[in-house]
């Protein structure tokens, strides 16, 4: 019955993962209806919009017996360390966010998808830059297959393949930021939205005073699409924490690769975009290296049982490096 259950559960979560990693890999279908908007007042209407239906869900979700529904606002706010790492979380994401928007919004969808698929290695290399953790070898090789992957973008465009660095760097320094002020992912994001609501509004505000503004100006289906980015970007958020809560992380860590691949044929197949032989040589190259990051991830998952009964000092190698790919299996909460 019990082992019935947890099967039952197991294939809950890999149902509410799906959920979550297949609605940001759709997103490139979503931005376009949004037009004729421009980037960054989808941006100011995603950041406004996603603050009410956060405290939505923090207002109906379940809390446990004897807390109270609003208790972790008393805690943030005497502690400004967290106040400022959210802060600067807010900034990388949105500067994330707008890229993304705009990139998918300019035909640039593929580049969008090899950024997020660096991603992982970016934050394995953010870990050792400055979180000083300790990398196995096929990390390693992982990163230094990765940094080729991205010359040879690079030599095919004539130029760096700057929409994927800048989604990369930003995402990664996003899942720092969050790793080190631990707070739950719906609580930080409301603290997130919360920062970054007064800004995106006197945006929107600013549009108007100039007559530029386009909510409310190109019908009713545009207005409630542009309304509908704030549920959009909570629910997944939802789903991912179903998922995360009934799954192994190693689990987790491979349903979020769907997200770039399906980036990556929404913009191939859907929008039409090429793809040259240089950039799907850049392609066949980082997937290489997240196939040994991946392999790698897994024997640490199946390690980690073991080594928990035994002494500290022999597993500090590999927790300090299985802490990177921890951050990186479960920063996506709030990606694309």
């Amino acid at each position: 019955m019990g082992d019935s259950g947890s099967a039952a559960e197991r294939r809950l979560g890999v149902g509410f993962g799906v959920a979550a990693y297949g609605a940001w890999g759709l997103f490139p279908l979503y931005w376009p209806l949004l037009k004729p908007a421009g980037a960054g007042e989808i941006l100011a209407h995603r950041m406004a919009w996603s603050l009410l239906a956060v405290l939505v869900l923090l207002a109906v979700r379940r809390v446990p017996g004897g807390a109270a529904r609003w208790g972790w606002v008393r805690e943030i706010v005497r502690t400004p360390r967290k106040i400022a790492l959210l802060a600067a979380a807010a900034g990388a994401i949105s500067v994330n966010w707008f890229v993304y928007i705009w990139s998918v919004n300019h035909g640039h969808t593929v580049d969008t998808a090899f950024g997020y698929f660096i991603n992982p290695l970016v934050t394995v290399l953010f870990g050792v830059v400055l979180l000083r953790e300790r990398l196995r070898r096929l990390q390693w090789a992982a990163v230094g297959i990765g940094a080729v992957a991205v010359l040879v973008l690079a030599v095919g465009y004539g130029k760096a393949p700057w929409i994927a660095l800048v989604l990369a760097a930003s995402f990664g320094t996003y899942g720092l930021l969050k790793k080190v002020a631990a707070v739950p992912a719906a609580e930080a994001m409301a603290v997130e939205s919360t920062l970054q609501f007064l800004p995106a509004v006197g945006y929107l505000v600013w549009l108007q005073a100039h007559g530029t503004l386009d909510f409310a100006h190109h019908g009713a289906g545009n207005t409630g699409l542009l309304v509908l980015a704030g549920p959009v970007t909570v629910v997944p958020l939802i789903c991912f924490g179903a998922a995360a809560n009934r799954l192994p992380l190693s689990v987790v860590g491979l349903l979020q690769f769907l997200a770039p691949i399906l980036q990556f044929l929404c913009g191939v197949l859907v929008q039409h975009e090429s793809v040259p032989p240089a950039r799907l040589a850049g392609f066949l190259i980082v997937w290489l290296a997240l196939v040994l990051l991946t392999v790698d991830a897994l024997r640490g998952a199946r390690r980690r049982p073991a080594s928990a009964s035994a002494p500290a000092q022999s597993t500090s190698t590999s927790d300090s490096a299985s802490s990177i790919l921890d951050s990186t299996l479960t920063q996506a909460s709030t990606s694309a």
